[in-house]
C-alpha cells in the first residue's frame, strides 16, 4: 500500500515545478532533469535554473517543507547531468544535423534554435557556448546545433564542461548560500527564483549590448 501511494505521487509530479519535481525524485531527479534539459529537444521546457536554486536551498533545512538534500551528492548530480547532457545534445546534433529540429513544431523551440545560432555566429564557440547555459531553451538546442555545424569536439567539450560547472555549480550554491543566511527563506523562495533567473540573463544582455555599442562605434568611424 505504502509503495502504491508512493508512486501515485511520483506520477502525479509537475515537471514545471522545482519543488514537485524535488520532492518526488529528491537528488537524482535533478541529474536526470538537468541531462534532459540540455542533452535532448524534448526537454527544452524543464526549470533547470529554479530546480538548481532550489535545490540548494532545499539543502540548508530552513524552507520548512519538510524535504531535505544532502548538498555534496546534489553538487555532483547537477554537475553530471548539466555536462553529460551537453555532450548528448552535441553527439545528436553531430550524427542527426537539423533534422530532429526540423520536425519540430514548437514555435519557442526553433526561436531558441535561432539565438542560438547568432550566439555563435556573433561571439564565437567558446563565449557563445558558455553564455548559452544561462539562456532557458538555447541551452537545449545550442548544443544540437554546435553539433550540426561541427563545431570541433575539444573545443566545445572544453567550454561546455566550463560553462556547466559555472551553471550547474553557482547556481546551486547560490541557493544554499541564501538558504543559510535568510531566516523564514520559504516565504520568499518564488521572488528570489525570479530573481535568479533574471540575474542569469544578465551575461548574454551585457554581451548584446557591448555588441550594439561597437557596432555604432564602428559605424560612426566608417
Amino acid at each position: 500500500m505504502t509503495t502504491a501511494v508512493h508512486l501515485s505521487s511520483q506520477l502525479a509530479v509537475n515537471v514545471l515545478d522545482a519543488r514537485s519535481l524535488l520532492s518526488a525524485f529528491g537528488v537524482l531527479g535533478v541529474g536526470v532533469v538537468l541531462f534532459a534539459e540540455t542533452g535532448l529537444l524534448i526537454g527544452f521546457f524543464l526549470p533547470g535554473d529554479s530546480l538548481l536554486f532550489t535545490a540548494g536551498l532545499l539543502c540548508t533545512g530552513t524552507a520548512g517543507s519538510g524535504l531535505r538534500l544532502s548538498l555534496a551528492p546534489l553538487l555532483v548530480a547537477a554537475a553530471v547531468g548539466a555536462l553529460a547532457g551537453s555532450q548528448c545534445g552535441y553527439l545528436l546534433g553531430r550524427r542527426a544535423g537539423g533534422t530532429l529540429l526540423a520536425r519540430s513544431r514548437s514555435a519557442r523551440l526553433h526561436e531558441g534554435a535561432r539565438r542560438a545560432e547568432e550566439l555563435l555566429e556573433r561571439y564565437g564557440y567558446a563565449k557563445a557556448i558558455i553564455l548559452a547555459r544561462f539562456v532557458p531553451v538555447v541551452r537545449t538546442v545550442l548544443n544540437p546545433m554546435a553539433g550540426a555545424l561541427r563545431v570541433p569536439v575539444r573545443t566545445f567539450t572544453v567550454w561546455q564542461v566550463t560553462g556547466g560547472l559555472v551553471w550547474s555549480l553557482g547556481l546551486t550554491l547560490a541557493g544554499y548560500a541564501l538558504g543559510s543566511s535568510v531566516p523564514n527563506v520559504d516565504r520568499y523562495l518564488l521572488p528570489m527564483v525570479a530573481v535568479i533567473v533574471g540575474l542569469s540573463l544578465i551575461p548574454v544582455a551585457s554581451e548584446v549590448y557591448r555588441s550594439r555599442r561597437d557596432a555604432k562605434a564602428k559605424e560612426a568611424r566608417g
